[in-house]
């Protein structure tokens, strides 16, 4: 289904159990709705799913031009808008958990709590330089070039030697993702700037990350934990960046655990 919002057409898909509390689903970067699936069949008994492509990803328009987190979340609650809901859990991995972010600092009335996922608060200078130089990858190669190093930060060696239909829809999902929206997105993480602000934070939130996230290291979670007021930290063995698809059963025990105290 596709909404109208704020100019452009967002891609999204609403199942799950009609009338009951909404849970919001936010991709990476690279990415789109589909990056979900693992976690439909644990989520959509007791809830109602809502998961949308981001701006510039899957099957939502891609404006040229650089895009900034504030438009990122405010095309999320534009959507939610529309949709006539209130108020939703959300669950952010990656660039998902940024927009997470700005939406509990800014508009935190919209949500019943927080799930960041394989994220980041701020993006120190090296950070800031290495993102530049995948932009100009995109620009001046595509998104083929910058595949294979993006899966290996992704997912582990063992995961992605078995080559599971998981990995390829992934994959697939990467190549098809314009090199406009990339490049957009690319940019609202290079202002990334919330670390200060997380003690801000008074809704219930949980961090998960991959114990062997490279992009966004267990560090990054510890430090977004140790700043916001009784969050919860939890850590995934044997898991990369995109840990809600390497360890699919005990990400999905951990959000599930979260979302029925809550």
């Amino acid at each position: 289904m596709r909404a109208k919002v704020k100019g452009i057409q967002i891609n999204y898909e609403v199942s799950g159990k009609a009338g009951a509390p909404v849970v919001m689903l936010s991709h990476s970067l690279g990415s789109s709705l589909v990056m979900w699936e693992p976690q439909m069949r644990a989520l959509e008994p007791d809830y109602q799913v809502l998961r949308y492509d981001t701006r510039g990803h899957g099957s939502t328009d891609a404006p040229t031009g650089p895009y900034t987190l504030e438009q990122l979340g405010e095309d999320a609650i534009s959507l939610v808008d529309a949709l006539s809901i209130d108020v939703a859990h959300w669950v952010g991995l990656s660039l998902g958990g940024m927009i997470g972010q700005y939406l509990a600092l800014n508009q935190p009335h919209r949500l019943r709590s927080l799930v960041l996922c394989d994220t980041a608060a701020d993006l120190p200078k090296e950070g800031q330089t290495m993102r530049q130089e995948r932009i100009e990858t995109a620009r001046n190669k595509g998104m083929q070039a910058l595949l294979q190093p993006t899966l290996e930060r992704w997912f582990t060696q063992p995961f992605l030697k078995r080559n599971s239909q998981e990995v390829t829809l992934i994959r697939n999902q990467f190549l098809a993702t314009p090199v406009a929206g990339y490049i957009g997105c690319s940019e609202a993480i290079k202002g990334l700037n919330y670390l200060g602000r997380l003690c801000e934070i008074k809704i219930p939130a949980l961090i998960i990350v991959g114990e062997e996230d490279p992009g966004t290291p267990v560090a990054a979670s510890e430090a977004m934990h140790k700043r916001i007021p009784d969050s919860k930290l939890v850590v995934l063995p044997a898991a990369a960046h995109l840990s809600n698809v390497e360890q699919a059963d005990a990400f999905n025990r951990a959000i599930l655990d979260f979302l029925r105290e809550h």
